[in-house]
């Protein structure tokens, strides 16, 4: 029974039957009646449960004096400072970190609802930094126990204590040291020596920056195979892209991905990838290409990326207009810092091909060279 169908406590009288003699009670009055439904109820697993705003929560009973009104108000913290503000900053934080992470992936928001459970109305919600109040209680444990909140959520075994220490190390860097730092780690353990990374060429950036064909091109021109990474999950799933994501969601997508990359590493010493634009938002995967290929960042316009897209048969920037526009600068302004740690950037707008293509030869030249004269005789 839910609970704007039970009878509220003092609201309903008894009536004795004459035929039964039991009693039944009354039906509340109606203005109870519409009181009680619009109390919240909670969708099944409480994942869209429609929770009061705080004002409402807040919002003190008709009849009370106004003095205790008064007094209530003072004693409440301030949306900007104390107990309040923090809280709103958090929630805040908390909903860009989420719009970030999507964007990086390039999901929508009914493809996150979708694969989360979580209804795409609450979804929005959160995203507008009106998160559950749950989120608020971690914190408040977190702090209690002295710990960053990522330690109370973080998922699977409690990570070495070298580690631990080495993080807080590296945390302690400016970017340009910690930049340096990640670059001796790489050159001292490095699962690739050099020679065999700059046998391996991979092309990574948004759609329609020109990967697929001027790798394509490039790997004519060395005469080494050419592989899409997309390609070789359609082959191993037997689906197309839209039915990999429908039937095993992002999760199951990039298990694929990490999949077809290490076999593909495993199995070719030389190759060119054209790579899909969201591989870099996964750090595990993207840290394995970068460890064991030697990356192009191919990179264009936002106005040619969506031209690009469109001549390639996708109307759906037609459609949406401003909105798609926006979107594709939002995903390229998110993915960027990942974009930058490529080895080359090579950028082709109002580039031909054939211009590319020389430019993108010249920069493999040029770094190859660099690489001769850095390594000992």
């Amino acid at each position: 029974m839910q609970e704007s169908d039970r009878e509220t406590p003092g609201e309903g009288k008894t009536l004795n039957t004459r035929r039964s003699g039991r009693t039944r009670p009354t039906r509340p009055p109606a203005d109870a009646r519409s009181a009680n439904s619009r109390r919240p109820r909670l969708a099944a697993g409480g994942l869209g449960s429609r929770a009061l705003p705080p004002a409402k929560r807040d919002a003190h009973p008709p009849n009370e004096p106004p003095e205790r009104v008064r007094r209530k108000a003072a004693r409440r913290p301030s949306a900007g400072s104390g107990a309040a503000g923090a809280a709103d900053l958090t929630l805040r934080s908390f909903a860009d970190r989420i719009r970030q992470m999507r964007a990086r992936r390039g999901m929508t928001r009914k493809v996150l609802a979708r694969d989360s459970g979580v209804s795409e109305r609450y979804v929005a919600l959160i995203e507008g930094g009106h998160g559950n109040i749950s989120l608020l209680v971690m914190r408040a444990l977190a702090r209690a126990l002295g710990v960053p909140l990522e330690v109370l959520v973080r998922e699977g075994p409690e990570p070495p204590v070298d580690l631990v220490h080495a993080t807080e190390l590296l945390k302690s860097l400016s970017p340009d040291d910690l930049r340096a730092a990640r670059q001796m780690l790489r050159d001292r353990f490095a699962s690739a020596d050099s020679a065999s990374r700059h046998r391996r060429i991979a092309l990574i950036g948004l759609r329609g920056a020109g990967k697929s064909t001027l790798g394509a091109q490039l790997a004519a021109h060395l005469g080494v195979p050419f592989f899409e990474l997309d390609r070789l999950i359609e082959q191993e799933s037997g689906q197309s892209l839209s039915l990999v994501f429908d039937f095993h969601g992002q999760q199951g997508f990039r298990m694929m991905e990490r999949r077809c990359l290490e076999r593909l590493l495993n199995e070719h010493s030389h190759f060119v990838l054209a790579t899909g634009g969201s591989l870099v938002s996964e750090p595990t995967t993207f840290e394995r290409l970068l460890d064991r290929c030697l990356t192009v960042w191919v990179r264009t316009s936002p106005q040619e990326h969506m031209q690009r897209v469109i001549r390639q048969g996708d109307m759906r920037p037609m459609h949406d207009g401003q909105e798609a526009m926006a979107e594709l600068k939002r995903i390229l302004r998110e993915r960027e810092v990942f974009y930058r740690k490529a080895d080359i950037q090579l950028n082709t707008s109002r580039q031909s091909v054939p211009a590319s293509l020389a430019a993108l030869i010249r920069e493999l030249e040029r770094e190859s060279a660099g690489r001769g004269q850095s390594e000992p005789a």
